[in-house]
């Protein structure tokens, strides 16, 4: 079986946070696309996986502690983009992170007014798609691919040193 480099399995991770992250600035500043609340929230982790790799090379004898994070906030992404899929695809209905507007009757005229005049995006609605698939169906198969291999990184962990 092929050893799983944890080097080069960090800087991966990195370089693909960096490319997602862009990608998403890009397409909701430059070409426009509203993101939703949970496209939204679906760019934490990949915020957090830069944070936690750049901790890693200062707090190096930390390095397992940090493989595991990284596996541990992959997997909620997973299961993040997963709810987020189910919303898209009619499966799950949208909650209140989703559907603002049944949060409204909490705020006062002034905040609903504000709110009316803001565009706002609904989780169900896909404004971007590449080669027919949802940035979340990507997201989804990038979140498992690096639980995967952090996961083979992390128990081969003790024979990489």
């Amino acid at each position: 079986m092929v050893e799983i480099n944890k080097t080069i399995t960090l800087k991966l991770i990195f370089l693909i946070s960096i490319i997602a992250l862009s990608s998403a600035f890009f397409i909701e500043y430059v070409l426009g696309h509203q993101p939703c609340n949970l496209c939204i929230l679906e760019r934490i982790p990949y915020l957090l996986a830069l944070i936690i790799i750049v901790l890693n090379y200062k707090f190096i004898n930390l390095e397992k502690y940090f493989i595991l994070f990284l596996i541990l906030i992959f997997l909620a992404a997973t299961i993040l983009s997963l709810y987020h899929l189910g919303i898209e695809q009619g499966f799950i209905e949208e909650s209140l992170v989703c559907d603002l507007k049944n949060g409204s009757n909490l705020l006062s005229k002034e905040d609903i007014l504000r709110q009316l005049q803001e565009k706002n995006v609904s989780c169900k609605d896909v404004t971007f798609k590449i080669l027919g698939l949802s940035l979340t169906s990507y997201n989804i198969i990038i979140s498992i691919l690096i639980v995967y291999f952090t996961t083979r990184t992390y128990l081969s962990y003790d024979n990489n040193k």
